[in-house]
Formats: structure tokens, C-alpha cells, sequence
């Protein structure tokens, strides 16, 4: 399934702006919406079913939203669907779930065990072509979206003969498969049947059981913590962390598999659920160190009830949710996008932060939407933070100044699942997306996305792309101060300077993802000093020691393609700075004339998606 990526976004996601379908959800009498715990709203965007609600009529919701979702990309609907314990469908009438943008389906119970459904929950290519003989069917813009907490039982009953042992989970960045298992089938990372295997750019899985897996057109992966079956291949960067049944990687790069047997620091999303009362919970798993497997019969950690949040909505000041913060709540928040025009500050040590349904965070006036203080044990989960038209320092800050506060390494302010946005729905301007100066810092997953795509007004025409580089403005993606810094899949795109600025010592990164920006307009606009264009991933000059296990940095100057840049990766030469299985490679447009520090050919456009692969640096005698 290994092929070369076309023009990836801007030329074909502008044919779907303004397609999303004006279909409101029918609801069930006995699927609540608005649910109440208390005197506690979820909102009007979270739905929780029961197991006694009839099976056609949880499916008629669940399709009307995602014929509303399913081009939605840029839109600011967001839903939560949570399933009660107990089961869901039938072997005669399974509930076969797809699930477009900013949706959530996750089970309410303690244990994946409890909520199973029997049929499918999956995700297709989009057809984003008008022409029937062209209709570019591709899984490359399928961001955004959910899924944890469940069994599914495969079940294709009534589906065309090429879906109907295969769960289709066809996704690229920004979407999180967490703590579910497959079973009676085979789990599929593309979709083969819709205009035949096309591309794909995902992806994450963490906590899972996975049947026989197949990676099919998946150009990049994570799997971490998580029993597989079997893996079927691999196209560029896949790469497996504490996952019993991962394949072996003594081949690489041919396969490009990078296997670790153990996860250098882990822990796993907090979770809302149901008790053995009837009550609403969330659980908060408890950090590891060099863990393997699922979590799933681990009882370290907090359990926290419900009313110990303050569950937030939209529209909601800042001003009030700070003061819950302040008083010693934690804090939810309810699907929706929050204009946010003054730091939400978190201050306190172990206090959670967690977003249902893609709760969108953004910033107003320049604002930093979330400050997160010098302390231990925060953790952020669930949510995404979008720039505004007026330029922020920084989108989301992990502490002050590096060296000042009180970290643990037991303990480590954790982000899971923290996306980030410069553009795309509207124009976006920011300094610095995410900003990391405490130590101990544990970032599990994260698309940090500069857009080369959206309703901003992205053209494939040079103006509008060079007036794109001018306003939709984001210098650096992640910048990672502190020390003992932790990062498993850390994806990030497009940044007008470095992509990814790593200073702290000793960090760690276990699977990174980059593509440069698109749209420099000439090469003098991608300088850095006198050399040419900046490396995708920078290890500061001044560290002694970090580790990267495989990381790709991708490009694609469509601007411009007589763009340069010198080195996919740029790092000081010391012993105790290693890159294991790392790799450059062209998408039809620009050179990066180096994989790391001058060592690797060029990947030009002689070698259009074929990556160019440096095995160790410094390289093992």
C-alpha cells in the first residue's frame, strides 16, 4: 500500500467547505441530553444512552449526527455520546456507529468491559471530488474525533461484502483510540472499499486489545501500551511502545517499524464512568515508568466524584471558572468552543482538566487560553486550543520559567490528547503554540497544527497563499524547556520557523511527525541566518542528552517548489543526543537537502514518497 502522498489538503478540502448538513439529531425519550448529575449540566451536546433504549433509535442519532459531522471540519459543533454499562445490539440488528468530526463515543463504564457494542464503530474515506471518475476518496483530513472505553464486537451484517469483517478506522491526525478492544474481526487503519485503498496520515492508539491489525496506506502510527494480534505492514513511521505482540524491528527500515519494549513514561487518559451506585466518576490513572500493556486491572490512581469539578459550558467567564479553579475544583468541559479572552489559570498541584466531545478553547485579544502553573500532577485531557485573529505569546503554557518551580517525577503534569489550531477555521496568529518550561512533563499525544487549510481564505492561487504567510502566522509549534520532558506522539505541522525547539535535558520522544510549512512565497522567507529554511525538529545546542525513536519530517513547498531546506533534523553532536529510525521524504514539491546535520541524501523530487532513512545518529559502530 505504499505510495507517494498527492497535494495532501489545499487543493482538494476547499470542495468541501459549506457541505456540512443541516440534520438535527431526533433523540430517544430514554437517551438524555443535558444530563444532570445533580445540579451539574453536561449540556445540551452530550447524550448519554441506556442499554434499554431501542437499537434503531440510537442508530437514527447517531446517523443524523454524523450526516451533519461528516464535513463539518471546520465548523463549531462538538458532541459527546456516552454509553451506560450494559450491551448494544444485537447479532440481528447490530449498531454500527460512524463518527464524523468533534464527536466522541465513549462507554461509561469502569472497565472497557462493561459497555460493548455489537456491530461497529468506524470512520470512512471522505469523497471530496465532484467527478464521479475522480472523486479523491482519502482518509487525509479525517481529524478530529473519539473513541474509548468499549468493546466492539464486529458485526457487518448488512454492509456490502467488503465491509463486513473489517472495523474501519480510517483517520489521520488529532483523533484518539483509547482503552477499547475489537473482537470477531479484523481492525482496518484505512478503507479499502471506498474507491479502493487511498491515503491516510494517522494516528494513535494507547490502552487497547486489538484483533489482527491491519496499518494498510497509514503513513505514520503510534501504538502504545496495547496487545495486538498481528500488524500487517507499515508505508513510512509506525512505531510501537509497550505494546505486547508488536513486530519485531530488527529489519528496519524495511519494514520502518520502531519497537520499544517498554513505554518510558506513561499515563493514561482520566475517564468519566458510572459506579456500582449509579454515580458519576472520573478516574485518574496513575503515572508509570517503563510500563507495558494495557492498564485496564491497574487500581493505582484517584477516583473523583463528579461534584468534585466544576463542569463548565459555552459562554461561561473566565473570570467564574477561575475562581472554581481557585477554590480547589477541578474542571470539565462540556462540548462547545469557549471564547476565552483572559488566561484560565490552574495553579494548584493534581488538579484535572478534562474536555468532552472536543471542547475548543479560544484565545481572544491575544489572550493565553490556559496557564498552567510550576506544580506537580496537573492534567490536561480532551482539549483543543484554537489562536485568534489577534497574535498570542502562546497558546498553552506548562510553567513560568524553567528551573522555578516544584516538579515529580512520579507524578508529572500530564497532556492527553491537547490539540492545537493556528488557522483553519478562522485566521489564526500566535508566537509559540505550546510552551513546556516546568520539568517533568508527560505529553501523550498532541497535533500541534499550524493550518495549510481552512475557511482563512487558502488558496491554491500564489496570492492567496502568500497572503496566507502573512496573516495566518504561528513562528514555532512546541518549545520544550524544562527537563525531563516525556513526549509519545508528538505530531506538529507547518510552523513558519522551528517546528519543534527542544532545550530541556534529557527528553524523550517516542514517534514524531512533521510536515514543513507549504507556503513559504520565496526562499528568502525561509531562511534561518544563512542557512537555508529550518530543520522540522531542533535539539538545542546546549543539551547533552535527549533520545528520539522514529520521527519523520515531510515536505511539501507548494508554494513554492524551488524551496530548500538544508536538514530535516538538527541536533548538537554529542554522544548523549541519539535518533533512532528517523527519516525525511518529498510529497511532489521542495528539497530537504539532509535527514539530520548533513548526513542523508536529499530528498528530492527524484525520490517523490520514497523516504530517506538514517537508521542511528551518531551512528552505532
Amino acid at each position: 500500500m505504499t505510495r507517494p502522498r498527492p497535494i495532501r489538503r489545499a487543493a482538494t478540502v476547499a470542495l468541501t467547505l459549506g457541505l456540512a448538513l443541516s440534520i438535527a439529531p431526533t433523540l430517544p425519550a430514554s437517551a438524555h441530553t443535558g444530563w444532570t448529575a445533580g445540579a451539574q449540566s453536561l449540556g445540551p451536546n452530550v447524550t448519554v444512552f441506556d442499554p434499554s433504549t431501542p437499537v434503531s433509535q440510537i442508530q437514527a442519532t447517531l446517523d443524523a449526527t454524523y450526516a451533519k459531522q461528516v464535513d463539518n471540519e471546520m465548523g463549531t459543533a462538538r458532541y459527546a455520546y456516552l454509553f451506560k454499562p450494559g450491551t448494544y445490539g444485537t447479532a440481528e440488528q447490530p449498531l454500527q456507529i460512524k463518527v464524523g468530526y468533534y464527536t466522541e463515543i465513549s462507554g461509561l463504564g469502569a472497565n472497557p468491559g462493561d459497555v460493548v457494542i455489537n456491530g461497529k464503530v468506524e470512520a470512512y474515506n471522505r469523497c471530496l471530488g465532484s467527478d464521479p471518475a475522480n472523486p479523491n476518496c482519502i482518509a487525509l483530513v479525517n481529524f478530529w474525533r473519539t473513541l474509548s472505553n468499549l468493546t466492539v464486537n464486529i458485526n457487518g451484517a448488512g454492509q456490502d461484502g467488503c465491509r463486513q469483517t473489517a472495523n474501519f478506522w480510517a483517520v489521520s491526525q488529532a483523533v484518539s483510540l483509547r482503552r477499547t478492544q475489537f473482537n470477531g474481526g479484523t481492525l482496518s487503519l484505512m478503507d479499502y472499499c471506498t474507491a479502493g485503498p487511498q491515503y491516510a496520515s494517522g494516528g494513535f492508539i494507547a490502552d487497547s486489545k486489538l484483533p489482527a491489525t491491519t496499518n494498510g496506506s497509514q503513513q505514520q502510527w503510534l501504538t502504545r501500551n496495547s496487545e495486538v494480534q498481528s500488524w500487517s505492514n507499515a508505508v513510512w513511521n509506525q512505531v510501537f511502545a509497550g505494546v505486547t505482540g508488536a513486530p519485531d524491528d530488527a529489519a528496519f527500515p524495511d519494514p520502518p517499524y520502531t519497537t520499544l519494549a517498554t513505554t518510558p513514561v506513561s499515563r493514561e487518559k482520566p475517564f468519566l464512568f458510572v459506579d456500582a451506585k449509579g454515580k458519576y466518576q472520573v478516574r485518574v490513572p496513575a503515572a508509570k515508568r517503563n510500563s507495558t500493556g494495557s492498564s485496564w486491572d491497574d487500581t493505582s490512581g484517584r477516583t473523583l466524584p463528579l461534584s468534585d469539578f466544576y463542569v463548565a459550558k459555552p459562554g461561561d467567564s473566565v473570570a467564574k471558572i477561575n475562581l472554581q479553579l481557585a477554590l480547589g475544583r477541578h474542571l470539565l468541559l462540556t462540548p462547545g468552543v469557549y471564547d476565552i479572552a483572559q488566561s484560565i489559570r490552574v495553579f494548584r498541584p493534581n488538579t484535572v482538566v478534562l474536555g468532552l466531545g472536543h471542547a475548543t478553547l479560544t484565545a481572544v485579544n491575544g489572550s493565553i487560553p490556559l496557564d498552567v502553573a510550576d506544580v506537580p500532577g496537573v492534567i490536561v485531557a480532551g482539549v483543543t486550543i484554537d489562536a485568534g485573529t489577534k497574535e498570542s505569546p502562546v497558546l498553552l503554557r506548562v510553567g513560568r520559567q524553567h528551573g522555578f518551580g516544584y516538579s515529580s517525577a512520579s507524578n508529572p503534569t500530564t497532556l492527553n490528547d491537547v490539540y492545537f489550531r493556528v488557522g483553519g477555521p478562522h485566521i489564526g496568529k500566535t508566537n509559540i503554540a505550546l510552551e513546556v518550561n516546568s520539568d517533568d512533563v508527560l505529553i501523550d499525544h498532541t497535533w500541534v497544527w499550524r493550518g495549510d487549510h481552512g475557511v482563512e481564505g487558502f488558496t491554491n492561487g500564489v496570492n492567496g497563499d502568500t497572503d496566507r504567510w502573512r496573516t495566518n502566522t504561528g513562528r514555532y509549534g512546541a518549545v520544550i524547556n524544562g527537563d525531563d520532558v516525556t513526549a509519545t506522539g508528538l505530531f506538529v505541522e507547518h510552523f513558519q520557523k522551528y517546528n519543534t525547539v527542544w532545550n530541556g535535558e534529557r527528553g524523550t520522544t517516542v514517534l514524531y511527525q512533521n510536515e514543513l510549512p507549504y507556503d513559504p512565497p520565496t526562499q528568502a522567507d525561509w531562511m534561518n541566518g544563512k542557512v537555508q529554511g529550518y530543520a522540522g525538529y531542533k535539539v538545542g545546542n546546549k543539551v547533552k542528552k535527549h533520545q528520539l525513536y522514529g520521527g519523520g519530517v515531510y515536505v511539501f513547498n507548494q508554494n513554492n517548489p524551488s524551496i530548500r531546506t538544508t536538514n530535516g533534523f538538527e541536533v548538537p553532536q554529542t554522544p548523549g543526543v541519539k535518533l533512532h529510525h528517523i527519516m525525511t521524504v518529498n510529497l511532489s514539491a521542495g528539497v530537504v537537502d539532509h535527514v539530520v546535520n548533513g548526513v542523508g541524501e536529499a530528498a528530492d523530487m527524484t525520490k517523490v514518497g520514497q523516504p530517506v532513512f538514517v537508521v542511528d545518529y551518531p551512528a552505532v559502530p
